[in-house]
């Protein structure tokens, strides 16, 4: 199966997974859950649920249960949109080409919308084979010294002038973490070593900084209809990001360099790796 053919069919099992996972939308509370299915479903690259099935493959990992580590992680990072376009955060009111979750129902739904696929996503992969590790590996990422730790260092970071350093610091772990566990997920489940899962660690490490300079270079050159989000946000909302410290021609040779690095560390994995390599290039080729 060629790429293109590869990422439809892995997007297509993660939709058909993600509407079999959900509550469904006539089950009480049925607000609730009609607005978690509108806001998960439909939509999306879902990026991550292709990292971890392409991390899987590498190790010959059991499709169905790399579908149950792929949705746990979306169901994560969709719960961080949601709760990432409310009013007391980014305050956005367009995500994947539909209004966002809190126009559409409102706050307080929104907010409970995360709050439930949140506790969805450990309820998944705890019922499906997810092991100790996993949920350890995925509760981390998501939390304080992860993702949600990356989102309030961007919070207080506005209005900020920061070092590159301290720039990719708040993106290792706001962008990077959640991208990092899909790959180490989808490796575990296949059963990987520590010198596999080591070497994979520095790959995601790469990509996930490579997804957060192509997404600034984004917000600042695509159109809100490529985007499917509001464009200029951040330029709006004085936000510290790539573009703004290194200016877009240098922003775009950092994401040539991250794309260079983060092959580098697949090369012992040869062949076996080649979809982890084109999913690298689908991260930047997507935009520029």
């Amino acid at each position: 199966m060629d790429f293109p053919a590869w990422m439809s069919a892995m997007q297509t099992r993660t939709e058909t997974a993600l509407e079999r996972l959900l509550p469904a939308a006539t089950a009480a509370p049925q607000r609730l859950h009609a607005a978690m299915r509108y806001a998960t479903l439909g939509g999306g690259k879902r990026v991550r649920p292709l990292l971890c099935h392409a991390a899987g493959e590498i190790f010959a990992a059991d499709a169905a249960r790399l579908d149950v580590a792929a949705c746990a992680v979306e169901l994560i990072h969709v719960y961080s949109l949601v709760h990432d376009d409310l009013p007391c955060m980014d305050d956005d009111v367009l995500r994947r080409g539909k209004p966002t979750c809190h126009v559409e129902y409102d706050e307080a739904t929104a907010l409970l919308v995360g709050d439930a696929l949140q506790t969805l996503a450990f309820q998944v992969l705890a019922e499906h084979g997810g092991t100790p590790a996993m949920l350890a590996l995925l509760a981390q990422a998501a939390g304080s010294r992860g993702m949600a730790g990356g989102q309030a260092i961007d919070l207080a970071a506005v209005g900020q002038s920061l070092t590159l350093e301290e720039l990719e610091f708040m993106h290792i772990h706001k962008t990077g973490a959640l991208i990092r566990a899909a790959v180490l997920l989808g490796a575990q489940v296949g059963g990987a070593d520590a010198e596999a899962l080591r070497r994979l660690g520095q790959f995601a490490g790469r990509a996930g900084l490579l997804f957060q300079v192509v997404d600034d270079i984004l917000d600042a050159e695509a159109s809100t209809a490529t985007l499917g989000k509001t464009a200029g946000k951040d330029a709006a909302q004085n936000k510290p990001t790539y573009v703004s410290l290194l200016g877009i021609a240098q922003a775009k040779e950092k994401a040539a360099e991250l794309r260079r690095e983060a092959k580098a560390a697949l090369a012992e994995f040869g062949d076996r790796a080649s979809r982890l390599a084109r999913l690298t290039d689908y991260i930047v080729e997507r935009t520029f």
